[in-house]
């Protein structure tokens, strides 16, 4: 998934959930008797990505619309019905024509025929229209699996703090071992055990504490799939070190990808046809009937033939033309809006992902070896009696404050990483490129 930092999916691939997802066909309404199986024991990141596409209540509204959008395709590219009529004159008036002997009946079947290619403009706005729909759901599905990718990463970095309290624990257990047995060798004074008691307790509350945000966590990643009651026990993964990020000018020539940009392309395409077809709809259309009179008086037939069309003098549609301009020019601002918003975004988060991916190098080749080293010295020297107590309890607090801020730092960075992966439509580990050499100046 993911550059520098990055997650490794239950298949050991690292940088793949963009391009799994796409193998992952999206499933738009499951059927009425469809009846979803909660997740259960340890799940990857695919196994929540194929839940979420399956159940997730916005994607099948998404994908109601994508068929909406199909079947006005299909109205737009119809004909117009032909009409049937009859005309009954020459009755009921005085004289010979009192009754119905002198009444002359026809019946006219005519068809309205659309000049200008109106039927292929129309239909070409609606393909465009469900074009833009389709891309709409892609948008929106991106954006759900991306927000499935922080819930993993926020129930992965909770596991991982969770075993922190408890390796914390279990730290502060063995030093209260040591205090114990100092206390009865009778070189330190009860007062040592009375401390390390508290911080036995106080680190049980940690547990709990951790606990509990972990089961928040996992509650928040089955929402996403429609569940309130998760039932599986874990996730999967671990946060795989790399050395290379990708140069932001790289990212930028991948920026066409994101579906938004995309959408608005067809936006773009969809309000020139209208044009067309607004212009279209200035040119009169044809109204052609056929058909037959017939006369009482002395049972003949005759043909009738019947053309009809609008004078355009007083309404050319210019308003709705200049409507359709008009609206043109909002699409190509909101265009450049999306674009400069996209680019904005991608700068930020590719700053904050340099620097998380700077400091996470820091911590893990400084601090963590220098904190472990403290630590293991410092409870070495109090066993031997060559420490006090309070020493061990700073060393200890800064190994876990230390690990606890390693944890941190993944989790953000791997949040950053899928905002811009979701921007550039892919994953950064397809790119090979190094950073370039920070100017000291």
């Amino acid at each position: 998934m993911l550059q520098g930092e990055t997650v490794a999916l239950s298949d050991g691939s690292l940088g793949g959930e963009l391009q799994a997802l796409k193998s992952v066909e999206p499933q738009y309404t499951p059927s009425s008797d469809y009846i979803f199986e909660e997740l259960e024991g340890e799940i990857t990141l695919l196994d929540a990505f194929a839940a979420v596409l399956l159940n997730n209540p916005r994607l099948a509204q998404y994908g109601w619309s994508v068929r909406i959008s199909e079947a006005e395709t299909l109205q737009a590219g119809l004909l117009p019905n032909p009409q049937i009529g009859i005309d009954v004159e020459e009755f009921a008036g005085s004289g010979d024509r009192s009754g119905f002997d002198g009444a002359e009946s026809t019946v006219l079947i005519s068809q309205l025929i659309e000049l200008g290619q109106k039927r292929q403009n129309r239909s070409e706005v609606a393909r465009l229209n469900e074009d833009i729909t389709s891309l709409e759901y892609e948008a929106t599905r991106v954006a759900i699996l991306a927000d499935v990718s922080k819930a993993f990463i926020n129930v992965l970095a909770a596991q991982e703090r969770h075993q922190l309290m408890q390796m914390n624990l279990e730290l502060a257990e063995q030093a209260l071992v040591a205090a114990d047995k100092r206390v009865e060798a009778g070189a330190a004074s009860p007062l040592e055990q009375a401390k390390s008691k508290a911080i036995v307790t106080s680190e049980k509350i940690n547990v709990q504490r951790s606990q509990r945000e972990l089961d928040g966590a996992r509650i928040r990643l089955a929402a996403l799939w429609g569940s309130s009651n998760p039932k599986f026990t874990k996730v999967r993964g671990a946060f795989l070190a790399h050395d290379n990020l990708p140069h932001i000018h790289t990212l930028y020539t991948q920026i066409n990808q994101h579906p938004e940009i995309a959408r608005w392309a067809a936006k773009l395409a969809e309000r020139r046809a209208a044009i067309r077809l607004e212009q279209s709809e200035a040119i009169p259309d044809l109204t052609v009937g056929v058909g037959l009179k017939h006369l009482n008086q002395n049972d003949d037939l005759s043909a009738v033939i019947q053309v009809s069309v609008p004078i355009p003098v007083f309404n050319r549609n210019q308003g709705n033309i200049l409507k359709a301009r008009r609206e043109l020019e909002r699409a190509r601002q909101g265009q450049r809006e999306t674009e400069v918003q996209i680019y904005a975004s991608l700068t930020n988060a590719y700053q904050q992902l340099t620097m998380l991916h700077e400091e996470l190098a820091a911590i893990k080749t400084e601090l963590l070896v220098t904190a472990q080293g403290v630590y293991d010295d410092t409870r070495r020297a109090y066993e031997e009696g060559k420490a006090n107590y309070l020493e061990v309890i700073d060393a200890q607090r800064m190994l876990f404050d230390t690990r606890l801020r390693y944890n941190e730092s993944q989790a953000a960075y791997h949040q950053i990483a899928v905002d811009i992966e979701a921007l550039i439509g892919q994953s950064l580990s397809n790119f090979q490129q190094t950073l370039p050499e920070t100017n000291s100046n």
